[in-house]
């Protein structure tokens, strides 16, 4: 066995499939650098034959993000792996396919309608192709969870033969217990009679709260490549969490004598990237980067804490890129000291970018007095990450009493014309998006708004994120301000800007009420 385990990242594939995740492409760029600083080894960049959009970012990714291995997922079929080995053939050597066809007897019955032979016979077909296109094909029997054994080591031993050198065992609806999973890797390794010429992967998901610790057992008894996305983001109830499996193989290195090639201190940066492009908030208390995973309130903590920290610290925050560093620069600061210290935070700016970054930059410090790393990182997604912004907030003013009844007016640059309108609302910000959406069509269902303060004080920015859905289409939109109407307006905004069909509604009306 190999000492290494290999990262597999799926943030941008899985995690984007989470309700509400996508992301254009000049996100998914930022992202694909930021786990390439990371170190992960793999990044699966998307499903090419999904759509054009999709095609372009698994392009772009494999032509300008360099280290990892780049792959785009496709379908046990002939037109998928084609899209898929032209999607990646940028990446030259790091270029990978992986390929997937349904192993259980529900989802050869149910959903494929297909033999077990039938869909060796495909599995086979789908690996020599792919491996004619490029240096490396990863071949996954979805639902091998649920699949019989002897099929699984029939269908494996095949298509290794056929040149899969990655093999995938997914437990596509988290529905397997470790000690179960961990058996079944460890059999199909054993009985598998070309089980040597592959790595073994896993990719399990958490329905029911166990990704993290099949992905351990699946590690103890022979795998060595774990799929899994920052945050734990991902369909359902998500993937395994990439910084907990990275943590638990550095912090338990007297159990898991086995190597990631992770730059740990990164981790914290590339969480909050994630979180801030998707509008998918870090629950407080979640492990490695919740904002109170190296919190301590309890006295006794506290004090044990006090005279060592490894009393109730396992890890160190600094050792997964927490920092209680400020922005110390301020509104007289130049470009250079700004371009360094997002250098510092994992993000390198080019010179176009920072002209943008840094005018936003000294809005905010006329603002607020003390500037902290994660009011820099809001700027970065303040971007609506648009080469057009078909609407733009010229002004907004709002107005709001104990006793009195809520009145917002806007003012909107809509495609180079300026349109104005006044509502009431149950509150300021109510009324607020009343007249935004009163100027705009279609003005989109609202699925979620969510407040965070970004730090702490009576001045901290607000972030603020909106969810819209119009018909099949959910898509996101963040904006952070010291005053959160403001940043509530720029979120709304943002997100009626990633609506393809959005357009000025015929009639401007000067007042619209409740």
């Amino acid at each position: 066995m190999s000492d290494r385990l290999y990262v597999f990242d799926t943030t941008l594939r899985d995690g984007e499939q989470s309700p509400g995740c996508s992301m254009n492409i000049d996100e998914k760029m930022r992202v694909a650098h930021s786990l390439a600083g990371l170190g992960v080894d793999i990044i699966e960049a998307g499903f090419p034959i999904a759509s054009p959009g999709d095609f372009e970012a698994v392009h772009r990714i494999a032509t300008e993000v360099h280290g990892p291995k780049i792959a785009g997922l496709a379908r046990a079929a002939v037109k998928d792996i084609e899209r898929a080995g032209l999607a990646v053939r940028p990446a030259g050597d790091n270029a990978r396919i992986h390929t997937f066809i349904a192993t259980s007897p529900i989802h050869m019955e149910a959903k494929l309608r297909m033999s077990p032979d039938q869909v060796l016979e495909r599995a086979v077909d789908a690996v020599t192709q792919a491996r004619s296109l490029v240096p490396e094909v990863e071949f996954s029997a979805e639902d091998a969870g649920r699949s019989e054994i002897d099929f699984l080591c029939r269908i494996v031993e095949a298509v290794i033969k056929a040149g899969a050198r990655v093999i995938n065992i997914p437990d596509t609806v988290g529905y397997m217990t470790p000690d179960e999973f961990g058996y079944r890797i460890r059999t199909l390794i054993e009985k598998v009679p070309n089980s040597d010429q592959a790595i073994f992967s896993v990719h399990c998901h958490n329905d029911l709260g166990l990704a993290v610790a099949n992905s351990l057992a699946a590690v103890e008894n022979g795998a060595r490549q774990v799929e899994c996305t920052m945050n734990g983001l991902g369909e359902r109830a998500g993937n395994a969490s990439l910084e907990e499996i990275v943590m638990i193989m550095k912090t338990r290195s007297d159990r898991y004598d086995i190597e990631t090639g992770i730059d740990t201190t990164k981790i914290v940066p590339t969480s909050k990237l994630v979180s801030q492009i998707t509008g998918m908030n870090v629950q407080p208390n979640k492990a490695i980067v919740g904002a109170n995973a190296f919190a301590h309130e309890s006295g006794i903590h506290q004090d044990g804490v006090l005279k060592h920290k490894k009393t109730y610290e396992i890890m160190t925050p600094e050792s997964v890129g927490w920092t209680t560093n400020r922005m110390v620069l301020g509104k007289h600061s130049g470009r250079a000291a700004l371009k360094a210290r997002y250098l510092e935070l994992g993000v390198e700016l080019t010179d176009e970018r920072l002209i943008e970054v840094i005018g936003r930059f000294k809005v905010l410090a006329d603002k607020k007095k003390d500037i902290f790393d994660e009011d820099l990182m809001s700027i970065l997604s303040s971007d609506s990450g648009l080469e057009t912004e078909r609407v733009k907030l010229l002004s907004l003013h709002a107005e709001s009493g104990t006793n009195d009844v809520p009145v917002a007016t806007v003012e909107l640059d809509i495609e180079g014309v300026n349109h104005k309108a006044t509502s009431e609302g149950d509150g300021p910000i109510d009324a607020t998006f009343k007249a935004i959406k009163s100027l705009v069509e279609p003005k989109g269902k609202l699925l979620l708004y969510a407040v965070n303060a970004i730090t702490v004080g009576t001045d901290a920015q607000g972030e603020v994120t909106v969810r819209l859905q119009d018909g099949d289409r959910i898509v996101n939109g963040q904006g952070a301000d010291t005053d959160i109407i403001v940043a509530s307006a720029q979120a709304l905004i943002c997100a009626l800007n990633k609506l393809p069909n959005m357009h000025a509604n015929a009639v401007h009306a000067q007042y619209s009420g409740v």
